[in-house]
């Protein structure tokens, strides 16, 4: 009896902040009657509402909207005499349709100027090809495949090299830079005689090594011609290794050699990166293992920089956050907090090489485990957990000394639930390369995340932090404003099975953001890109933290170097 949208002709259903969109809505009535409608942010708190006469049979009403708050938007609606709810679409459940408004924080933040274009932090997987989805989620970076897989499937010899080798895509969207991508062999190159995801190393190393001077070849054309203002190529050689090597010790480093001679030697701009497992600390598979391991085998000598995934290992989902892997006192495991993963991650890559640049290429938060789409999952709240834990695990890497980070995933996709930023609007389970999409809480909680945080230097963690308490502090490029990122988590209010994540959850926080003596003003970003005053006192504001980051903008960087420690072998952007 009753559906709704807020269309767009992109397919995203986000707007920018204070510009003209409409809420469509459409009713099928057997008579005259109200149709009585609300819209509630992330948090399930109403921002606007209204009702209006309808008259029997099917008709359209558009209600015009222009919105100066800017976040997620969970419109739902139903008809007062006989009743109805919004029907549930693809893997959006029942009563809701979403929409979003991203925020404008350049009145705040300002713009700032980029020396080089690869100083920017922020990639995404799951929109390649979507560029309005990628403007939206303010994402500089993409992987492009160039594995051996992918540019010769029917055996050696057949790539040739050229500044023509380029997706469209990136031709007509230079703002979106490239990781080169090379894992993956095919049957002819293969140990086993089909294709690996480099679970073996190549069985013609001579012409993987060739191969790779082609690649090398390429992507250095590619990037004068297109990215003058990018410093460097980047090279990820194996992915998530630990999933299925096979092969020996020895060979691991061997076939990082060979990639690594061949870029080089065509190439002089690489930065050869692995050996991207999927922790990034604490187990002999993770990506400090994997370092260790091999680094005693040579490896060290044949990558530029570091690449991990940033997941955690007591799973990614809402019931175990990255600060706390288990609600129990007594078998939590702090070691595998991702904020502990970051510190011993960059311990090991200092004591094997100092000063490597480290890249997250890989960082996503499903659903609950047991949790499958249907009629009334998700609920409200756990798409406002996920939003706060994905959130914060991007905050968590950066502020640990990581260069990038990259969103995962687009939108919904089969066989693991929950993973999409958006909505799939079309199928049940999600699909790979969906475009009608609709943006969930973590979306525009992302949106605001990177606009505060791109083109920053990472000063580090604020020291002498309460239990519980998070704080990570970054400084623009160029010696510009200082932006901390805070909030609170607390396990008895975040159950590990069962129960509401709570959403009222606050602690107090006094941040020191001037000179003690001193007084004036901060600016402080909600979650979702709304700005306000806070005074200051004493050089100290006083901050109410939820699990949700805030973002505190200053002017003092003195002061915030001070009480922050810049992660170990970051040397910045």
């Amino acid at each position: 009896m009753i559906s709704a949208d807020t269309p767009t002709t992109d397919g995203l259903r986000i707007f920018q902040n204070n510009a003209p969109f409409k809420l469509a809505i459409t009713t099928n009535a057997p008579n005259s009657d109200t149709v009585v409608w609300s819209v509630a942010d992330s948090n399930g708190a109403i921002k606007t509402q209204g009702s209006f006469a309808v008259s029997a049979g099917v008709q359209t009403n558009s209600i015009p909207c222009t919105s100066t708050w800017s976040g997620y938007g969970a419109l739902t609606a139903t008809l007062r005499s006989n009743g109805g709810t919004l029907p549930n679409s693809g893997t959006r459940p029942v009563g809701i349709a979403t929409f979003g408004v991203l925020p404008n924080l350049t009145p705040v933040l300002g713009t700032v100027t980029y020396a080089h274009q690869d100083q920017h932090r922020f990639g995404m997987q799951g929109f390649n090809g979507n560029i309005a989805a990628l403007h939206d989620m303010g994402v500089s970076w993409t992987i492009d495949d160039r594995e051996v897989s992918a540019m010769e499937p029917n055996g050696p010899n057949t790539y040739t090299p050229s500044v023509n080798d380029l997706d469209p895509f990136y031709k007509a969207n230079p703002d979106q830079m490239r990781i080169v991508r090379l894992d993956g062999l095919p049957a002819w190159d293969s140990k086993t005689g089909q294709y690996n995801d480099s679970y073996y190393a190549p069985s013609n190393m001579p012409e993987f090594q060739s191969f790779m001077a082609k690649v090398g070849t390429d992507t250095s054309l590619i990037r004068a011609a297109n990215y003058p203002n990018q410093q460097s190529d980047y090279y990820q050689v194996t992915w998530e290794p630990s999933l299925g090597w096979a092969d020996s010790n020895a060979n691991f480093v061997a076939m990082y050699k060979a990639a690594y001679q061949g870029i080089h030697s065509t190439d002089p701009n690489a930065v050869v990166m692995g050996p991207t497992n999927p922790f990034p600390a604490n187990c002999s598979t993770c990506t400090t293992g994997y370092l260790q391991t091999f680094g005693a085998l040579g490896l060290w000598n044949y990558i530029d920089a570091v690449s991990t995934h940033g997941y955690w290992n007591a799973g990614t989902y809402p019931a175990h956050p990255p600060e706390l892997q288990d609600s129990d006192p007594s078998t939590a495991n702090q070691a595998n907090a991702l904020d502990n993963q970051m510190t011993q991650l960059r311990s090991v890559m200092q004591a094997g090489k100092p000063d490597m640049k480290l890249f997250v290429t890989e960082q996503g938060t499903s659903y609950d485990p047991g949790l499958n789409y249907g009629l009334t999952v998700p609920s409200q709240n756990q798409l406002f957990a996920q939003a706060a834990v994905g959130v914060r695990s991007h905050i968590i890497v950066l502020g640990g000394g990581a260069q990038l980070t990259t969103l995962f995933y687009g939108a919904d996709y089969p066989g693991e639930v929950g993973y999409g930023t958006f909505f799939d609007l079309n199928d049940a389970q999600g699909a790979y390369g969906a475009s009608n999409l609709s943006p969930k809480p973590e979306a525009m909680a992302f949106a605001t995340m990177t606009r505060v945080l791109d083109g920053t230097n990472t000063l580090g963690r604020i020291t002498g932090t309460p239990s519980g308490t998070f704080a990570y502090a970054f400084q623009q490029l160029g010696n510009g404003k200082v932006v901390t990122a805070a909030w609170t988590h607390s396990n008895a209010q975040w159950p590990a099975s069962g129960g509401l994540y709570s959403q009222t959850y606050s602690t107090s926080y006094t941040l020191q953001v001037d000179s003690a003596g001193t007084s004036g003003n901060v600016t402080k970003i909600d979650g979702y890109g709304n700005t306000s005053t806070l005074a200051y006192t004493n050089g100290q504001v006083t901050l109410t933290l939820t699990e949700v980051p805030q973002y505190i903008v200053s002017n003092n960087a003195t002061v915030a170097k001070a009480n922050a420690t810049v992660p170990l072998g970051y040397m910045g952007q």
